[in-house]
C-alpha cells in the first residue's frame, strides 16, 4: 500500500539528494535517496512511494531508461531532473510519461510546489473512478483503459491524459499552453509542439470511428473535443 507522503529521490549528486531530503522532511514528507538508475528502478518496483524525483543523467541506467521501465507497470508520478535544458530533452521526457520536468539548477521551493501540484492532480484523478463513453470510444481514468470500437487500445500515459482532459470538457477550446499546464501540470517554457505531437498520435487511434464527435484543431488557437448536438 502506498504511503501518501513517501518520496523517492534518485540522483547521483549526493548533495542534491541531501538538500531535497531536508526540504521534503521539513514539508512533512518521508524521503528515501538512491544514487544510480538500477537502485532507482529496484525501489520504484516496491510500489511504496507516492512520487519519484528522478535525475536523467545517472550511472547504471539513465533516468529515461528507468522511467520507460517504470511506465510498463506503474503510473506513479515522476518528476524528471536534468542539467540539460534543450527542448528535445524536455519533449522526450514528457513523451515517455514524465509528469513534470525541471532543469538544474532549480529553486527547491519551485520543485516542492510542482511536487504538490502533481500529487494533487493524481489524487483528484484517483477520486474520480467514473468512465467516459462516447460513440465507439470508451475511456476509464482510474485504469487508464481505452477502447475504440470495443477493442482495447494501447496508449501512452500522456496521450491518454490529454484525450481524457479534452473529453472531460467537450466543446471547450484550449490553447497549447493551457493544455501543457493542465495535463503536464506546470508552465512549460519552451516549444509547445509536444502537444501537437500527442494530438497527432491520438488522431491515429481515433479518427473516423464516429461522426458524432471529433478532436478538432482550432487554427491559431488550439484544440477541442467537439461533440455534435
Amino acid at each position: 500500500m502506498i504511503k501518501c507522503n513517501k518520496i523517492l529521490v534518485a540522483d547521483d549528486d549526493k548533495n542534491i539528494c541531501e538538500l531535497l531530503r531536508l526540504y521534503l522532511e521539513k514539508d512533512g514528507y518521508e524521503s528515501f535517496c538512491v544514487y544510480d538508475g538500477i537502485s532507482a528502478l529496484a525501489e520504484a518496483k516496491k510500489n511504496s512511494y507516492s512520487a519519484i524525483i528522478l535525475d536523467i543523467m545517472m550511472p547504471g541506467l539513465d533516468g529515461v531508461e528507468v522511467l520507460k521501465e517504470i511506465r510498463k507497470t506503474s503510473m506513479i508520478p515522476v518528476i524528471m531532473l536534468t542539467a540539460k535544458g534543450e527542448t528535445i530533452d524536455k519533449v522526450l521526457a514528457l513523451e515517455i510519461g514524465a509528469d513534470d520536468y525541471i532543469v538544474k539548477p532549480f529553486e527547491t521551493k519551485e520543485l516542492l510546489a510542482r511536487l504538490k501540484a502533481v500529487l494533487r492532480r493524481v489524487g483528484a484523478e484517483e477520486a474520480d473512478d467514473g468512465a467516459m463513453n462516447f460513440e465507439n470510444l470508451y475511456l476509464n481514468k482510474s485504469t487508464y483503459e481505452m477502447k475504440v470500437n470495443g477493442n482495447p487500445i494501447d496508449v501512452p500515459p500522456k496521450e491518454f491524459e490529454l484525450l481524457t482532459f479534452l473529453c472531460s470538457h467537450p466543446n471547450k477550446v484550449y490553447t497549447r499552453d493551457q493544455l501543457l499546464n493542465e495535463v503536464w501540470g506546470y508552465d512549460y517554457y519552451g516549444d509547445s509542439r509536444t502537444v501537437d505531437v500527442h494530438v497527432k498520435r491520438i488522431r491515429e487511434k481515433i479518427d473516423g470511428v464516429s461522426d458524432k464527435w471529433l478532436l478538432r484543431t482550432i487554427w491559431g488557437v488550439g484544440y477541442k473535443f467537439e461533440v455534435k448536438q
